[in-house]
């Protein structure tokens, strides 16, 4: 890797309709690209690979899934493996074992992050289409520390909610729509960085140690954020508002991240199984005490007793998910209210 003060790192994110835009940006840049080129697109666990396949058939520069530990190379394009965040951390590539981030492993925030941590006023971020808004913190990361921010154009996008999101939360360099973005950032690269700024923050060295798989405790957590009144989804322990982020983020004890959006989002998810769950009670209730009433008419009493007691349990059972449901309603309402 050079030396040299130039922008050669270039770390794109993107999720829905993302891989279309990557085929066609990768395809567009010339095989003396003066940059390393790194790639988080939110891909299931269980996902068989087929993409670096795909972009490699198109690119001119070599195209590989990254490997933990290997070096980084100038002129190479690495992408994401499943269920991995994808670090920079010096000249290595790093693979984060760490909690998932806005429901996602590999996470589009952690890798940028890093990048910015690692390489500073060298890195350009980009933006792709895709759903909420991971990304958003990344790249007022990289921007925070002296870097150029791209971002799909929301217009030009499949899914328009992580361009919009980015522009909230930065101001961008550069947004260009899908056919531009690759001799945008063949413009880019090589090009002279800014001067370094002062040592990265604390709070960015710390969410690059969580996303690493870095054991995370209260006391370190209240460093970067403050208690909240609200549970974490994955594991329901406390969760933290993360102080001063763009946009507004939080975070658990064992480091689950949500940004607002996200959070809302997975609330409604919850609520929706907890209106089914109350649907299918009260239709036993229902038959329950049916089959008491028909227990009784035809002189049955001691089954009658049995299904009296079984429907009372049903509706226990409904009253606790009715209470659930006013809680994950509440919830829902204050992580909207909170990103406002």
């Amino acid at each position: 890797m050079s030396s040299s003060a130039t922008k050669d790192i270039i770390a794109i994110g993107g999720s829905t309709g993302s891989g279309a835009v990557l085929k066609t940006l990768v395809a567009d840049l010339p095989a003396d690209l003066p940059a390393t080129v790194f790639v988080s697109t939110h891909i299931p666990s269980n996902s068989p690979g087929f993409l670096p396949e795909m972009l490699a058939a198109r690119s001119k520069l070599p195209v590989t899934q990254a490997v933990d530990g290997q070096p980084i190379e100038r002129g190479h394009v690495y992408l994401a493996a499943p269920d991995r965040h994808l670090l920079l951390m010096g000249e290595t590539i790093m693979f984060g074992a760490g909690p998932r981030e806005n429901m996602a492993r590999p996470s589009i925030d952690p890798m940028f992050r890093s990048a910015a941590l690692s390489f500073g006023p060298r890195v350009v971020g980009l933006v792709l289409t895709g759903m909420l808004n991971d990304g958003a913190a990344g790249l007022h990361a990289i921007k925070s520390n002296g870097g150029t921010a791209v971002v799909q154009h929301p217009l030009d996008a499949v899914a328009d909610q992580m361009p919009l999101a980015a522009l909230e939360a930065v101001e961008v360099d550069h947004v260009a729509s899908a056919a531009d973005l690759g001799r945008l950032l063949t413009d880019i690269a090589g090009s002279e960085a800014g001067p370094k700024l002062d040592l990265p923050s604390d709070e960015l060295r710390l969410e690059v140690e969580i996303a690493a798989g870095g054991q995370t405790g209260s006391a370190e957590l209240r460093k970067i954020a403050s208690p909240i009144a609200m549970t974490c989804p994955d594991c329901h322990g406390v969760l933290s508002e993360v102080r001063g982020s763009r946009p507004l983020r939080f975070r658990c004890q064992i480091g689950h991240a949500y940004t607002a959006d996200a959070l809302a989002g997975h609330i409604d998810e919850l609520d929706e199984a907890i209106r089914i769950a109350m649907r299918v009670m009260e239709e036993r209730v229902t038959l329950v005490e049916r089959m008491a009433r028909d227990a009784r008419d035809t002189g049955r009493t001691t089954v009658a007793e049995l299904y009296e007691a079984r429907a009372a349990e049903y509706r226990r059972y409904s009253a606790t998910l009715r209470d659930a449901a006013l809680t994950s309603s509440r919830l829902g309402r204050a992580a909207r209210f909170q990103d406002f």
